[in-house]
């Protein structure tokens, strides 16, 4: 996969500061950024990059787009730990690093001509944004389209404003499911690899990006399996406590790959035989 470009050090952050902030969920943000001086680096879908919050630390956050006049990089953030919470808590004209973009990509050129299933799990859908927008952008090129999403409760519904205009459309299946709900909900009740049987695509010509907790990313990979797709047309992102993001601090070592420099996104062909170890 092609690399991105990236400034001449990538263990100097670039400074880059807080243009928008908008609250999505009660315990996730998205920040969009702009560089201070000089351009954005490129990117493609499913690559992160390091952020840098000042005198706290730094984590991997994942691209979920870019912003409007593609100056800038568009992060959503789960408030989860001292880092996470240092930049969800950041406002407009705020100041933070940023090393990046990293990592291998989705394969979005590689599908063309085939059909494509994606399958999010809650803030999955995040690293998976750029994607979906890549392959609508030229839907004309790829077969059947089908989106599904899984999520703990209707609440916990990401990106809803993009959802119901992919909705919309008439060339994609998008289906949504929740784990549980109370009555006023109308939708799906249920994990989100039992909508795989519900949406139409060619098991022989299909290929499958997976993204979310790890049990569901299991539990996806079967039912696409038993479903007839591919091990190796199955991509998975992995996440680990990534810190140096080029492979020579060893903290997000998955068997004999980093996740950093050998992922995220992973064949699920390639990582099987670990992946199915749960203490790994």
């Amino acid at each position: 996969m092609p690399a991105p470009v990236q400034s001449s050090d990538p263990f100097v952050p670039e400074i880059y500061r807080v243009g928008a902030v908008r609250r999505e969920l009660a315990d996730v943000v998205t920040i969009e950024i702009e560089p201070e001086s000089g351009g954005r680096p490129d990117f493609l879908p499913g690559q992160f990059n390091m952020l840098y919050a000042f005198g706290i630390g730094e984590a991997a956050i994942s691209i979920s787009d870019e912003t409007k006049h593609g100056g800038g990089f568009v992060h959503t953030i789960r408030e989860v730990g001292a880092v996470s919470r240092a930049l969800a808590a950041m406002e407009v004209g705020a100041s933070l690093g940023l090393r990046g973009p990293f990592g291998t990509a989705w394969p979005v050129a590689e599908a063309e001509g085939s059909d494509v299933v994606v399958v999010a799990g809650g803030l999955g859908l995040a690293p998976l944004r750029p994607a979906i927008e890549a392959l609508l952008a030229r839907r004309e090129r790829y077969g059947q389209l089908a989106i599904l999403v899984g999520c703990r409760t209707p609440e916990a519904i990401l990106y809803r404003h993009e959802l119901e205009q992919w909705r919309q459309r008439l060339d994609i299946d998008i289906e949504v499911t929740v784990d549980h709900a109370s009555t006023d909900w109308h939708g799906n009740v249920g994990v989100v690899p039992s909508l795989i049987r519900r949406v139409a695509f060619d098991p022989d010509d299909t290929l499958a990006y997976v993204c979310g907790p790890e049990v569901m990313m299991r539990f996806t990979a079967s039912a696409l399996h038993e479903a007839g797709v591919a091990t190796d047309k199955v991509y998975l992102s992995m996440e680990r406590n990534m810190k140096c993001a080029v492979g020579l601090c060893g903290h997000c070592q998955f068997g004999p790959s980093f996740v950093c420099k050998d992922g995220p996104v992973m064949r699920f062909e390639r990582i099987s035989p670990i992946f199915a170890m749960r203490e790994i």
